[in-house]
């Protein structure tokens, strides 16, 4: 299939809008939409076809609460670093939609999967990791073209969410994330808005 210019038009968009969402609607996501989110992320490329992505998704109350406590005390100590302006702007964002996300989603790789046989990773073993960072981007864009935004939370501590949530100990957290109808919707990230940090060219050189 050869692509068309109204295909690189739709795509820069999906980019070009897609964000770091903070604040969420507390609606709920219909189930038909993640379970094409879903599909959709299984399309993305793994080193060796391993598919090394783990992903549960967190309803339980107790086990959300206590993540999102974790998720606060880790805010805390990481304010602690900075000092005077730059903690106060720090504690002027909003770093977390996870009070009001429908959906939180833990994804994991799996270090030690059968699948793929080691193909490609031998020497790059961090290209599992990479291959499930490449399924959440995959995801992520799924998920703005659904109309449905999505946060990256990672400021948590991945050794207490593997404790919550009791999951094997080849299983690296890799991201966890919130999904839910954006409260508004912006081609501006919101870092760059509040002052935080302007976006920054690609450092692309030729050698």
């Amino acid at each position: 299939m050869l692509l068309n210019d109204a295909h690189r038009a739709a795509l820069l968009d999906v980019l070009t809008w897609r964000r770091d969402v903070r604040h969420f609607k507390t609606d709920p996501v219909d189930q038909e939409v993640l379970d094409r989110l879903r599909a959709t992320m299984d399309l993305a490329p793994s080193v060796g076809n391993a598919r090394p992505w783990r992903v549960l998704q967190v309803k339980d109350a107790d086990k959300r609460a206590a993540i999102t406590a974790d998720f606060e005390t880790e805010n805390a100590k990481a304010a602690a670093l900075y000092s005077d302006d730059a903690r106060r702007d720090y504690n002027a964002l909003k770093l977390s939609g996870m009070h009001d996300a429908p959906v939180h989603l833990a994804i994991f790789t799996e270090t030690a999967p059968r699948e793929g046989r080691g193909l490609g990773r031998q020497t790059m073993p961090e290209t599992l990791a990479y291959s499930t960072v490449g399924a959440i981007y995959t995801l992520w864009l799924a998920a703005r073209a659904e109309n449905i935004g999505l946060g990256w939370v990672s400021i948590i501590n991945p050794e207490r969410i593997k404790q919550i949530l009791q999951t094997p100990d080849t299983w690296h957290l890799t991201g966890y994330l919130c999904l839910g109808h954006a409260e508004f919707q912006d081609d501006t990230p919101l870092l760059h808005k509040t002052g935080w940090q302007e976006n920054v060219q690609t450092h692309w050189k030729t050698v």
